[in-house]
């Protein structure tokens, strides 16, 4: 493995990480369940972010998803049915983790490559800035099972989008496509899918090359 594209020293199971010059990608690597967020994903993204924070020869974090049907299609419902300490659990550890992404002292794009709904909305809000392809879509259907975003995205949303059409979102539960994301502040760029990766990279590499100093005061 080459010097620019290279693994992280630690391994984890429902992650990928990959160094590419000063940028990281963490991908969440469970494509068999749209990158659903379960207990350990939650964990395991809580603790490359700690593994990154201290690594200096990296200047720019990137969260997206395996494959091309979702980034994080939001929490992975079937682990905690009919089982309310873990459902609790798993809500305290998603707003760690989103509260890590949100206050990580490095920049950290999300490169959105499908479905970005519940907590994958969330975790997008969390970043920086958002990325995402033309097929990529966006919403809070918590509303849809009873319960409502938990892991701060009614607070995030609200400071993106302004608080009408953020309520309108998280009480309808409304799903909304890429370009309607772009048009109400939701994402910064859409992207045809095949330039999707090309483009998030040539961003990060340019804000990479700036004083880290500055970005952490940004």
């Amino acid at each position: 493995m080459s010097q620019s594209q290279e693994s992280l020293s630690k391994s984890y199971e429902t992650l990928l990480v990959e160094r590419r010059g000063r940028v990281a990608i963490v991908t969440i690597n469970r494509p068999e369940k749209r990158n659903a967020l379960n207990i350990q994903t939650r964990e395991e993204g809580a603790q490359v972010l700690e593994e990154l924070r201290d690594d200096e020869s990296v200047g720019v974090v990137v969260f997206t998803g395996a494959g091309d049907k979702a980034f994080i299609a939001g929490a992975d419902i079937a682990e905690f049915a009919g089982r309310t300490a873990l459902t609790q659990r798993a809500v305290m550890l998603g707003r760690s983790l989103f509260t890590a992404i949100d206050s990580f002292p490095k920049p950290v794009i999300a490169m959105v490559n499908g479905y970005c709904l519940g907590g994958g909305c969330e975790l997008a809000l969390a970043c920086d800035l958002r990325i995402a392809s033309e097929s990529a879509s966006f919403g809070q259907p918590e509303i849809n099972l009873g319960i409502i975003p938990g892991g701060g995205g009614t607070q995030r949303l609200t400071r993106l989008v302004g608080e009408g059409k953020s309520m309108e979102l998280i009480l309808t539960g409304e799903i909304i496509d890429a370009h309607t994301a772009y048009n109400i502040g939701l994402v910064n760029t859409v992207v045809p899918a095949a330039d999707l990766e090309a483009r998030t990279m040539e961003l990060a590499n340019r804000i990479a090359e700036k004083s880290p100093i500055a970005l952490r005061m940004a």
